[in-house]
């Protein structure tokens, strides 16, 4: 068996994924998370998830934007496809997915569902994405609807153990970089808290300098490492396009990771053709499985 082929947990397997964290395991993950506005009063960054947990080296990263609908999914799934490509055990995580819809009796997202398509591990939705949302909406917003509170503590407990299920973990964000989660907890404090390299996926169009300049800037400011950086083209034609990727690389403290032109379709394969992943922090070195 490949790794490129699916690896399925269910029910049934010996070493089930529970759609719950466990007890010990949450509270561990409670010690170590703050609440997001006594953190900001007080101390420096968290200390880093998969560390706290005592996993061993291995490939993950956090992907944001400067913007909702400007290619997060497409290059999170690109992410994926180049790290089963890698002979690795993938699983990409979107923990907050606003605008789903029931399918084959459960709640279904297109983000979370690409996400799913791409890596070859398959684990509980409660896991991969533990706030599932209907409205297609801010999700604090979606959120307050259905009268839910997204809170850190489940999203960091089933990162734990997704990470501890596979060699290589890609969480998507939720809209740009400070997306608000619920009154006093955001996208921004949720990356803090995951303490994950940060890859910025800047959507060219009119705007685009200042908004990536000043994502870059407060990724920066959390105390977060932002590897890498890449230009989505959502317009066919943008005047200018080599100028403001231009300008960008000289002033996004990161690589240029490479720039994906308009697809179609815009599939993870088309999209990872365009990209370069091997210089991010611990990327893994190609296996051989037969």
């Amino acid at each position: 068996m490949s790794l490129e082929d699916p690896v399925i947990i269910t029910a049934d397997s010996p070493d089930i994924i529970t759609a719950e964290p466990s007890t010990d395991l949450a509270i561990g993950v409670a010690v170590g998370v703050q609440d997001a506005a006594t953190a900001k009063k007080t101390a420096p960054a968290p200390s880093p998830v998969a560390a706290a947990a005592g996993l061993p080296p291995r490939f993950a990263c956090f992907v944001t934007g400067t913007d909702t609908e400007i290619g997060k999914t497409l290059v999170s799934s690109a992410l994926l496809h180049a790290l089963v490509k890698q002979g690795v055990r993938a699983c990409g995580m979107k923990p907050v997915a606003a605008g789903a819809g029931m399918r084959d009796g459960e709640l279904h997202n297109d983000d979370a569902d690409q996400l799913i398509a791409a890596g070859n591990v398959t684990m509980l939705q409660s896991l991969t994405t533990p706030y599932m949302l209907k409205e297609p909406a801010a999700p604090h917003i979606a959120a307050a609807m259905e009268g839910v509170t997204i809170e850190a503590v489940p999203i960091l407990a089933a990162y734990l153990e997704i990470a501890a299920a596979t060699d290589a973990v890609v969480v998507e964000g939720v809209g740009g970089f400070r997306v608000p989660l619920n009154d006093s907890f955001d996208t921004a404090d949720l990356a803090q808290q995951l303490d994950l390299p940060v890859i910025l996926v800047v959507g060219l169009r009119l705007g685009c300098i200042s908004h990536a300049l000043l994502t870059a800037e407060a990724i920066v400011a959390r105390g977060l490492a932002l590897v890498g950086w890449v230009a989505n083209e959502l317009e066919s034609e943008m005047h200018f396009a080599d100028e403001n990727v231009a300008a960008l690389a000289a002033r996004i403290p990161a690589p240029l990771l490479g720039r994906v032109p308009r697809l179609a379709p815009p599939t993870a394969a088309a999209a990872a053709a365009h990209l370069n992943f091997t210089g991010l922090p611990n990327w893994p070195a190609r296996r051989n499985n037969t």
